[in-house]
């Protein structure tokens, strides 16, 4: 050992032996015990006890080298002391050795089987600046706070560290102390000057104070919380105690355990199953009456209540369809072939992706019962889905769950109650859906009625995927004029017109009177009513396209019967009552409506028109005068805009034409024109009244009467063409209702004929036209008066005008 001196400290170098650690530094006048076990380490303990007991430790750089190098291992290191060293029966050798002072090896050698390294300390002097009271006293301080918050320090060293009035040595008391990573202590060590040392080590205690402060906070609040779910669980255990010995059940208790079974028997995909299962795990941490227990329990309801898998078994025999259709509905042969049609090809193919069907007709004609006889046919179950005033996109896609009283929409809700994933969904009134700032449910629809993508449709609420292809889908509307286009598209349309007279009769004779009979607790035997007092109640007491006002009259009947057979004196059960028409007068009353028939005679200026609504068809006669005047065109009765164009149409078109139907060409300077559409609080429009206002109008003008027992449809242009309309076959039924025999419809419809039943258009003379001249030709009762010679020059300029226009108008017309 040699020693050099400065002014300041005083430099020793000394020859040790050198063992390397692992994951642990030593400081100085710190005492530590650890386990030598590798060869060279045990030969160089071996050295240092054969000679002074001194030994040099350093760290490695790596922990994990099992054989280190001169440069694995830090330059940096303490002179240590060896207190005791005994051998264990594996081999190793437990030290315990106590720091003395850091020091830098200088130089190292490989001899003897172990490093030995020349280390040079520093020896500090022992005069202290005036800053070094302050920052010890500041660092015990801090050092006292960390030893109270930190759990696994003893008072004992807080004690021993005030006691110490040495900076280098508190410095390094304080840093063996701190739980710091190996690179963080070996950089303290490594720090020579003292008041520097403990500057840092006063600065890392600021730092672990901190921790540890923020620490206990959280401790306390978790603590707390704690406490209060022991405190809930074990008032809730206690309850169930005080339950069972009162002799009440408590279902509670299984809940979690009935979850998960039914989640099982669920049968989910996967994606779903996963979603069941983690909502579940948070259901088991939670307190049982808290408000998210709620939520969550809803929702694992909802999930394995909904039908993942079951089915029915779907009955696709075609004759047995036919027959169930033709049980429960009367006529309506073309709607139960498309519906046949339909089972048909589901028969051949199995995972059929088609057109929804769409059943639209005016109220009362049988959309809603005709599904529920395809559901039967096909054994399906049927759930129906009213859709009628329905504004909010939650009511389809569900709610999201965001708050307690959440749920899913109505589609799931429907598809929960029928239990199966097939069944037979009827989307009543589709057309009377709209929109607002909640969202549009029409478009929310798009998704379901589309083949292409119901296989995946996600529910708000439930949110996962849930297929939804195999579902039957049927809807229905009375109009298409307000639904949207692009929903329209996904739907094939099935039109339901109104039935007949003879199709009513029947209707009611093979299924209403029976019905009826039962509902009122009546017996066959007990009333029979013949065709004549049906045919009264129809043309009477109804008015309508369907039956549902007819079932209504035929149930008020058979109520009053209940009442005269249960007030009979003898027998009451036995009495037989026969109703005719005289009696339904008498039971029903003054008639309700008058039946719309065709005008006694043929009168000048009055035309019949026909008329489409959204109950069926009707008459609509348009009436016609002049009066002195300036050529005026008053129209009245409410009439739309499109109807208002009709009318100025029409007079132009006969104006055009004056010479021709024998009228002076000034005939509009000095006559006022008033067209009236009677009961004027309806209002009326629709572009299928043209040719009707202009016989009108060319009758009052002529003075040529119009038949009355024809009646028309049909719109005009400039040129006098008569363009095709729609609703042509509840209009001509209308007709036929009213005694109508003749009718005039445009020649393009045609091909709508086909639609009208044998015996209605039996009993029809309709005429197909194309031009408003073939129409006066048959409307007028008489020929209208020889055409007046007109000046050339305007003989040849409407020549001429009709020829140039025959092109575009008949592009325009198409």
């Amino acid at each position: 050992m040699f020693g050099a001196k400065s002014q300041d400290r005083t430099e020793v170098y000394e020859t040790l032996p050198m063992v390397p650690l692992r994951d642990v530094v030593v400081f100085p006048h710190m005492m530590m015990p650890f386990v030598i076990g590798r060869p060279s380490s045990v030969r160089a303990l071996d050295h240092a006890l054969k000679h002074d007991r001194r030994i040099f430790l350093a760290a490695q750089h790596d922990a994990t080298n099992d054989d280190p190098g001169a440069s694995d291992i830090y330059t940096v290191g303490t002179v240590s002391n060896i207190l005791q060293s005994l051998k264990l029966p594996d081999g190793n050798i437990k030290v315990i050795v106590e720091g003395v002072d850091r020091g830098r090896s200088i130089e190292c050698r490989e001899e003897e089987g172990f490093f030995s390294v020349v280390v040079k300390t520093v020896k500090n002097p022992a005069e202290l600046p005036s800053e070094a009271e302050d920052l010890m006293s500041k660092a015990v301080s801090l050092f006292e706070q960390y030893v109270k918050l930190a759990n696994n320090l003893q008072s004992e060293v807080k004690n021993q560290a005030v006691a110490i009035d040495d900076p280098a040595k508190l410095s390094d008391t304080i840093a063996a102390h701190l739980d710091m990573t190996v690179d963080e202590k070996q950089n303290l060590l490594e720090v020579w000057n003292p008041m520097e040392r403990l500057a840092r080590v006063a600065a890392l205690l600021e730092l672990e104070v901190d921790k540890l402060q923020v620490d206990r906070r959280i401790q306390g609040r978790v603590r707390k919380q704690m406490e209060r779910a022991q405190k809930e669980y074990y008032l809730n255990e206690k309850m169930k105690a005080i339950q069972k010995e009162l002799g009440k059940k408590d279902d509670k208790g299984n809940e979690v355990d009935e979850l998960r079974t039914k989640i099982v028997e669920a049968r989910m995909p996967d994606e779903a199953q996963d979603k069941a299962v983690a909502e579940l795990k948070r259901l088991e941490s939670m307190p049982p009456m808290s408000a998210e227990a709620t939520v969550s329990r809803n929702y694992l309801d909802w999930l394995v209540a909904v039908p993942w898998f079951k089915k029915s078994r779907e009955n696709r025999d075609i004759t047995r369809a036919e027959r169930i259709l033709d049980e429960d509905h009367y006529g309506l042969e073309k709607v139960k072939d498309r519906i046949v049609e339909f089972l048909a090809v589901r028969k051949l193919v199995k995972k059929q992706r088609g057109p929804i069907l769409c059943l639209v007709g005016p109220p009362g004609v049988g959309k809603t019962s005709l599904a529920r006889s395809v559901a039967r046919a096909t054994n399906r179950k049927f759930v129906r889905l009213s859709l009628g005033g329905v504004r909010d996109e939650s009511e389809i896609r569900g709610h999201r769950r965001t708050y307690i009283g959440a749920f899913p929409g109505q589609l799931v809700q429907m598809m929960k109650k029928a239990g199966t994933v097939n069944p037979l969904v009827l989307l009543d009134e589709v057309d009377k859906m709209s929109a607002d700032f909640r969202g549009d449910p029409a478009s929310a629809l798009l998704e379901v009625l589309d083949p292409e993508q119901n296989h995946s449709f996600q529910d708000h609420y439930l949110d996962v995927e849930y297929d939804l292809s195999n579902v039957m889908f049927i809807a229905t509307a009375n109009a298409l004029q307000n639904m949207p286009q692009a929903l329209m598209d996904r739907l094939e349309v099935i039109r339901l017109a109104g039935y007949t007279e003879e199709e009513k009769l029947e209707i009611a004779r093979r299924f209403l009177v029976a019905k009826q009979t039962v509902s009122n607790g009546l017996k066959k035997r007990n009333v029979t009513i013949d065709d004549e007092a049906l045919r009264t109640i129809i043309r009477s007491y109804t008015r309508e396209a369907g039956v549902r006002s007819l079932e209504r009259e035929i149930a008020s009947v058979f109520r009053k019967i209940a009442r005269r057979i249960v007030k009979a004196p003898k027998d009451p059960q036995n009495q037989r009552i026969a109703i005719d028409a005289a009696a339904v007068e008498e039971l029903l009353g003054v008639f309700k409506y008058k039946a719309r028939v065709r005008e006694g005679q043929a009168e000048v200026g009055i035309a019949t028109g026909l008329a489409w609504t959204e109950v069926g068809g009707e008459l609509l006669v348009t009436e016609a005068t002049l009066m002195p005047g300036k050529g005026d065109l008053t129209l009245t009765g409410k009439l739309g805009d499109v109807m208002q164009e009709s009318a100025r149409t029409a007079l132009s078109v006969i104006r055009s034409r004056a010479a021709r139907y024998g009228l002076s060409s000034d005939f509009h300077k000095k006559r006022d024109i008033h067209l009236h559409v009677p009961e004027g609080a309806i209002p009326k429009d629709g572009p299928s009244a043209g040719i009707t206002l202009a016989t009108a109008l060319l009758s009052a003008l002529s003075g040529v009467p119009v038949y009355s027992d024809i009646a028309m449809s049909g719109e005009i242009t400039l040129r006098g063409k008569v363009l095709p309309v729609g609703g042509l076959k509840e209009k001509i039924l209308a007709a036929h209702r009213a005694g109508i025999a003749t009718i005039i419809v445009p020649a393009d419809n045609e091909k709508d004929l086909t639609e009208l039943p044998d015996d209605v258009r039996s009993k029809l003379t309709i005429h197909l036209v194309a031009s408003v001249d073939e129409v006066f030709e048959i409307a007028l009762t008489k020929p209208l008066p020889k055409p007046r010679p007109e000046p050339a020059e305007l003989d040849t300029a409407m020549t001429e005008g009709d020829d140039a226009g025959t092109a575009v108008g008949e592009s325009i017309a198409h």
